[in-house]
């Protein structure tokens, strides 16, 4: 592997690393969020219980994901990621957008549940990818 590949590579695992760690602390946030937000305010951070800034988060969550997993999959061919991801964005998605109308614990779980799938999603991507299981250099790869 050249430096250019392996820069490129390099790159990939710190996008899934960001994307795993901010899936994760999304879906902290979201769980907690029901029981801190009337000390948000005292402590500076209402923006936090903001719902653009959460959907902005989310936006940001769902094209990482997108990117990153989907490169995953054609690095190393194996689907279990997308199949972990794809109902978390479902999950984060409708949590924003419907839930968000409806009692803050039926958007609370959504949220906390599609964000920890996300999560789930990324770590086992990294994880495949850092083992190399399966992965042979070959005319096929994507890489």
């Amino acid at each position: 592997m050249n430096s250019e590949q392996a820069s490129k590579t390099r790159w990939w695992r710190m996008a899934d690393r960001v994307g795993a760690v901010a899936s994760f602390l999304c879906a902290i946030h979201c769980a907690l969020l029901p029981f801190m937000i009337a000390a948000l305010p005292f402590l500076g951070m209402e923006f936090l219980a903001d719902h653009r800034f959460e959907r902005g988060f989310v936006m940001f969550a769902c094209v990482l994901a997108l990117l990153v997993l989907v490169r995953g999959f054609r690095r190393h061919r194996w689907s279990l990621p997308l199949l972990l991801a794809a109902p978390g964005l479902g999950l984060l998605l409708l949590g924003v957008t419907y839930a968000e109308s409806y009692s803050i614990v039926l958007h609370s779980a959504l949220v906390t549940c599609g964000g920890l799938l996300l999560a789930a999603a990324h770590f086992i991507n990294l994880r495949r990818d850092h083992r190399g299981d399966g992965h042979v250099h070959g005319p096929q790869c994507a890489h």
